[in-house]
């Protein structure tokens, strides 16, 4: 068996990553984790969270900066360090980062997502001037004016709720007959005032300094309406960060997404893969179970036992 830095590499600090390195750390192995920001991935976005079990009510930074701390305990944390390259030499993996190389015995891909873009005109051209993508992050700079939310799943409901909470004006705008999102919050979003405009997609987003209004298309006629408004909320969903497992050439499903077994290894036996990048249900307490699961049957591979 080839010496290396480290047992296992895991590369992005989210739920997945960072219940990875407890568990690793535990079971004996020496962790790594990489990420290219802070620690604790769309956490660190999310207003609040009730439905992570032992927490009845708890914000998405707290969560994060509680499991970075135990974290820390077990494994190495390497914030603000991106991978820029990752492969395979057989016998162990390299990873190349903006501060040097690694080499470890087995590696676990939890890059996580990035927001989806509408690909509108004017989307990129009034981004940070009233696009925005993150209701915790930019909310707060909209209070009493009015905003649109694009999408109906339940992310497009936690931000719409969200900025309500701190008194934005908001108006839905989605695509579809009905809301996705959880029954929970459908029912709390049917408790408030926010006008929602079904059957209908933003096409256009205008305004010479910052967002000044949205053109609309009904899905069903066609027809083509303006709505005033001082932001624009996109919330239609994640597109994985799956550049390192294509640069593995690893397997992938229809969907695009990386295909795994049960135990989320990859179709490369030291390559290991959870949260966004393999789809599923997309919550923290999901990713956190397969970076456990992933993590320990990692054990094998560097000569140990199951700790049970």
């Amino acid at each position: 068996m080839v010496e290396t830095d480290f047992d296992l590499a895991v590369i992005g600090a989210g739920c997945a990553g960072l219940a990875a390195g407890v568990y690793g750390g535990r079971a004996g192995m020496k962790v790594c984790i990489f990420d290219k920001g802070k620690a604790g991935g769309q956490l660190l976005i999310t207003h609040k969270i009730e439905n992570y079990i032992g927490y009845a009510e708890i914000s998405g930074p707290d969560l994060a900066a509680k499991m970075l701390e135990h974290a820390q305990k077990y494994s190495q944390v390497k914030e603000f360090t991106e991978v820029e390259q990752v492969r395979d030499e057989g016998d162990h993996i390299l990873i190349r980062t903006t501060e040097g190389e690694y080499t470890a015995a087995a590696l676990l891909l939890s890059t996580g997502a990035d927001h989806k873009h509408l690909g509108v005109p004017g989307e990129e051209e009034l981004a940070g001037k009233g696009v925005s993508y993150c209701a915790t992050c930019d909310g707060f700079f909209f209070r009493n004016r009015k905003v649109i939310v694009v999408g109906g799943g339940s992310t497009a409901a936690i931000e719409s709720l969200y900025l309500k909470g701190i008194d934005v004006d908001v108006n839905i705008v989605h695509r579809r007959d009905r809301l996705r999102a959880e029954s929970a919050l459908i029912e709390d979003i049917n408790k408030t005032d926010m006008p929602i405009h079904f059957n209908k997609r933003v096409i256009g987003i205008q305004g010479e300094k910052r967002v000044e209004k949205v053109i609309l298309e009904c899905t069903d006629s066609g027809d083509r309406t303006e709505m005033d408004t001082d932001g624009v909320f996109i919330a239609i969903g994640l597109q994985p960060n799956d550049m390192l497992a294509k640069q593995l050439g690893l397997e992938m499903t229809e969907d695009g997404l990386v295909k795994v077994d049960p135990v989320f290894r990859t179709s490369n036996p030291r390559v290991f893969a959870s949260g966004d990048l393999i789809g599923g249900v997309r919550q923290a307490i999901t990713a956190a179970a397969e970076g456990t699961i992933a993590s320990l049957n990692v054990l094998p591979l560097v000569g140990k036992q199951y700790p049970w």
